[in-house]
């Protein structure tokens, strides 16, 4: 199978192992040195093992460097990781309540990222779009901002369950007018070399990538007040 498909429908259960750090100055590099500035902005990063960071440290996790991105932008960022391998969306629903209550304060914005295992596991579409719909409604109830992070089934699985995953992330991101990314993972998804050996999760480098491809739709989902 090959690494696309293997990305939207395997997001890992084994615990992630320790891997060498990999420098985030390079993100500041890239825009120069700017002053971090403002209020805090707390983010939390909800999701599976794409998020928890699977076979990276932790600081390489995509919320990790996503933090050290913004900052890089100025943004008094700071980032939650609430990734969870193996977790499905009936997973993620069950546990965000005590989530939210374990957090010091509410987050400005809740970056949601799940559906990859249901997918894995072949569970219905309506179900995925339920445990996401519970989750975006208890945020919003909570003046919580929500991007939704939309992932994209392989054509191995059925063209009618590929375009009825596909438009359940659109259909929640419409009804409920949060912000979108429609295919998150699209930057890696045909790169083997950015794949561990897996064949399902970004290495580091895939992981920096991702967030340089992303991390101006994080900063235009933040609230503006």
């Amino acid at each position: 199978m090959a690494p696309l498909a293997l990305m939207l429908v395997s997001c890992g259960s084994e615990a992630p192992e320790a891997a060498a750090p990999v420098a985030t100055e390079a993100a500041a590099e890239a825009v120069g040195e700017v002053p971090v500035m403002g209020p805090e902005r707390h983010i939390l990063a909800f999701g599976d093992s794409l998020f928890a960071g699977y076979n990276v440290a932790k600081e390489d996790s995509y919320p990790a460097k996503l933090e050290a991105a913004l900052r890089a932008r100025g943004i008094n960022a700071r980032v939650t990781n609430a990734g969870v391998s193996g977790d499905t969306s009936a997973a993620g629903a069950q546990r965000f309540d005590f989530t939210l209550k374990s957090m010091e304060r509410t987050p400005d914005l809740l970056i949601l990222e799940l559906g990859g295992n249901d997918l894995l596991r072949g569970l219905s579409t309506e179900q995925v779009k339920e445990n996401l719909r519970d989750i975006i409604t208890k945020a919003q109830r909570e003046g919580i901002d929500v991007l939704l992070m939309g992932m994209q089934a392989p054509p191995n699985v059925g063209p009618r369950y590929a375009e009825e995953f596909k438009a359940a992330y659109a259909d929640l991101a419409k009804q409920y007018g949060v912000d979108f990314i429609p295919f998150w993972v699209e930057a890696v998804a045909d790169k083997p070399e950015l794949i561990q050996s897996d064949r399902v999760h970004p290495t580091e480098k895939g992981i920096e990538v991702l967030v340089g491809d992303t991390v101006d739709e994080v900063i235009a989902a933040l609230p503006k007040s």
